[in-house]
């Protein structure tokens, strides 16, 4: 866990810093923020789509009923919670970073969350030790890039 939370660690910082050294194409930020969330929205449709599936399925989770703790669905059901959790924040969080850092990185942080979140996800289902790197290179970018934009307005 602990190099895969490191390894995310890195990944926020490449994701919050790099997007900003090259050039900034003119982008509005009503246009960057849809840009930013819509890969995220896909993702937490698919977990949506594949937790609504497995319902069908499982008998004991078909009408509503909490999945087995352990079970696969119970997986899928912590996974969408924290995606959920996690882009509440962004919904919170990356408004202030499209005006600070601009719209590249802004958008850069959406790409980034939405593979990040498919490697948690992923991680979760082999071992959940293994989804230390997909829940910290989705949550440290959006941490940073507050840290950072907090700095900005400071100096």
């Amino acid at each position: 866990m602990i190099f895969g939370g490191g390894l995310g660690v890195l990944w926020a910082l490449a994701v919050v810093v790099l997007p900003g050294q090259g050039p900034q194409p003119f982008i509005p930020v009503n246009l960057a923020l849809i840009y930013a969330f819509a890969p995220g929205g896909l993702v937490l449709a698919l977990m949506i789509g594949a937790m609504a599936t497995r319902r069908f399925f499982a008998d004991d989770i078909l009408d509503g009923n909490p999945p087995l703790a352990g079970s696969r669905a119970d997986i899928d059901q912590r996974v969408l919670r924290n995606t959920v959790e996690q882009l509440v924040l962004a919904l919170c969080l990356w408004p202030f970073a499209a005006m600070q850092l601009g719209a590249v990185t802004l958008i850069t942080l959406g790409v980034s969350f939405a593979i990040a979140r498919l490697l948690f996800w992923a991680g979760y289902h082999i071992a959940p030790p293994m989804r230390a790197l997909g829940f910290a290179a989705s949550f440290y970018p959006t941490i940073f890039a507050a840290i950072w934009c907090l700095w900005r307005l400071a100096t």
